[in-house]
């Protein structure tokens, strides 16, 4: 079986719920997935997947022929079945051209003939976007699962020995991870004055804080390690991606806005208070059971925008330091 992965890394964690569904199913299926590079470390630490098939592309870009090529490389693999995740045209087209004969998906950006098992899509229906993985591997006819297995990455425990060592880290100790960025726009994170002042406090109590993100957040992760009067360390864009899962592990705590590292968190067993804003919980909820989740569900909310529309930005302004810092002490407790 062939799955065309989402691009994001939140939603790549999330399909492993799909996987561990797939095995259980049938515990002979064979998964290889396609994923941009930027998330196939994660697949590495996947046990369900048995290969990743790296897709060369930016987010939002065709790339008709490298698409092309990657489908008729596939072809002579024999690939029984295949499930797209995405809904959009583009993301079907690996499938097709590796002609593979049954091709599931979602009606999405009139995909008629790239998808030749279409299946009804309802945004309205409030089910989480997991919920809808699942169905795709079903039967038409059944169900959609009440029961949604949690994703689960496998720890490289040599890697975190080194990458504490490479990054002047100790465990002596109780850490708390920060993670304040959201590559999907400023609508979903949580201010950075905020995660200043929280980590301030959280140092104070004697906890050690580690800021995790991509380059991306290097100057931000510096303003939050300033405000806590130098006593966190800014690891951001100083880790790949399966660094940042294996350091994760360690954490007492992770304070994440809803980003990918709040779901790959997830998948190594943190502890985490999750802070929403433009997004629902209801529908990317941190699959885990050992989740805090601080949401203020405004009448304006959930958006789903990249900025906020009405330029207040309240579902997350409102949300105080002094209850993110009391769910962490609550967390600890």
């Amino acid at each position: 079986m062939l799955i065309v992965g989402p691009s994001w890394v939140g939603d790549m964690v999330m399909a492993q719920s799909l996987f561990i569904s797939l095995r259980r199913e049938n515990p002979e299926v064979e998964i290889d997935v396609v994923a941009p590079d930027w998330s196939r470390p994660l697949l590495d630490r996947i046990p369900e997947v048995r290969e990743s098939i790296g897709l060369p592309v930016t987010h939002g870009e065709l790339h008709l022929a490298t698409r092309w090529r990657v489908g008729r490389s596939l072809a002579r693999k024999g690939y029984d079945r295949a499930i797209v995740l995405p809904k959009s045209i583009k993301s079907a087209l690996v499938p097709f051209f590796a002609r593979i004969p049954q091709r599931t998906g979602y009606r999405g950006e009139h995909r008629y003939g790239l998808i030749n098992d279409m299946r009804p899509y309802d945004p309205l229906a409030g089910r989480p976007m997991v919920t809808w993985y699942l169905i795709l591997g079903l039967p038409p006819s059944r169900p959609a699962p009440e029961e949604i297995p949690h994703p689960r990455i496998r720890i490289d425990e040599r890697n975190r020995q080194r990458m504490v060592e490479e990054l002047g880290l100790n465990l002596d100790r109780p850490v708390i991870c920060c993670i304040p960025g959201a590559e999907y726009g400023p609508a979903k994170a949580w201010p950075l004055d905020s995660y200043g002042e929280l980590t301030r406090r959280l140092a104070l109590e004697g906890f050690q804080v580690w800021i995790l993100g991509s380059a991306n957040e290097k100057e931000p992760g510096e303003r939050i390690r300033a405000a806590s009067g130098g006593a966190a360390a800014n690891l951001c864009g100083r880790t790949r991606l399966e660094d940042a899962a294996d350091l994760l592990s360690l954490a007492t705590i992770v304070v994440s806005n809803d980003t990918g590292l709040m779901h790959v968190a997830a998948a190594v067993g943190s502890r985490i208070v999750a802070i929403f804003g433009s997004s629902s919980p209801r529908y990317t909820p941190p699959l885990t059971k050992t989740a805090t989740v601080l949401y203020l569900d405004l009448d304006c909310s959930p958006c789903f925008e990249r900025r906020c529309p009405f330029d207040h930005y309240r579902c997350l302004r409102e949300i105080s330091v002094d209850s993110v810092f009391s769910a962490v002490l609550g967390a600890t407790a």
